[in-house]
């Protein structure tokens, strides 16, 4: 049994990983990701519903955590409530930081970068009716971030050409003081996203409410038998080393690079998941 298992499309969920570890370092973390299937957001929605819950449903049988952390929005917007009817664990969601972004504007005027599939799902209307009525949203698709966090973590270069353009539609807009990232890919991106807008724009995301929340689940759902393994030491530069009950696993495990992005935030290499239905081709970035 561990604490607690991630799950993302693919490596965007270690944004989230490094948030958990840096309030609660004493716990013990798995990770898994679908980078079989990646990138969520150009998927359909019915088969992303089945995939998912086939992806998390294998690996809590493997992990046995405590609880599950959804650290992907697409995810999260689609399937929370079906995993929750699966799974007998607390699942988490994650969602685009609306709400402490309306919060946090002056102008009104707010950035959201996200999938397709985010930014045209009607919880997401929701959560700004809720939380931002009479806040201008300027929603952006932008998934040739995630590829370009993928590249990141990888060791790839990341083009900066496709960063800028991907974040152009923000660029146009004037007044937009707050951006939510409402990818976890794209808190990794920051170093290329702060410098192509304006020095005083706050730039948002859902790591920290992720780990408040999964402290607080914790603090209710039943304790870890075994209490004695120590979780991942985080060193000097954000690295951190793999302790014994670190698994992750992957759809695609060998894709180039996975490994050490995963060992950087204090995972270990990953096994492979196999998913039988449904299935995908395999693609790796």
């Amino acid at each position: 049994m561990i604490d607690a298992l991630i799950f993302d499309s693919g490596v965007g969920g270690l944004s989230v990983s490094a948030d958990i570890r840096r309030r609660m370092p004493w716990l013990s973390l798995g990770y898994v990701c679908d980078n079989a299937a990646l990138p969520y957001g150009t998927k359909d929605d019915a088969w992303l519903v089945a995939r998912i819950v086939a992806v998390c449903e294998s690996a809590c049988r493997q992990a046995r955590p405590r609880a599950l952390v959804i650290a992907c929005n697409t995810a999260s917007t689609l399937a929370l409530e079906a995993l929750r009817a699966r799974l007998s664990m607390p699942v988490i969601g994650t969602v685009p930081a609306i709400k402490p972004a309306a919060e946090t504007t002056r102008s009104r005027t707010i950035g959201l970068l996200a999938t397709r599939a985010t930014v045209r799902r009607p919880y997401l209307d929701r959560l700004i009716d809720d939380h931002a009525r009479g806040c201008r949203v300027i929603r952006v698709a932008a998934d040739t971030l995630v590829i370009e966090a993928e590249h990141l973590l990888k060791g790839q270069t990341v083009d900066p050409a496709r960063v800028r353009e991907a974040i152009a539609p923000l660029r146009a807009v004037e007044n937009i003081d707050v951006v939510v990232l409402g990818c976890t890919h794209f808190p990794l991106l920051r170093d290329y996203l702060e410098p192509l807008l304006s020095p005083g724009v706050r730039w948002i995301d859902s790591g920290a409410a992720i780990a408040r929340r999964l402290e607080s689940v914790l603090s209710e759902a039943p304790a870890r038998a075994d209490r004695s393994t120590p979780a991942a030491a985080v060193e000097a530069g954000g690295r951190a080393t793999p302790s014994p009950d670190a698994s992750s696993w992957a759809t695609a495990a060998s894709a180039p690079g996975l490994a050490p992005a995963l060992m950087r935030f204090g995972h270990a290499p990953p096994a492979m998941l196999e998913i039988a239905s449904p299935a995908v081709a395999v693609h790796v970035s």
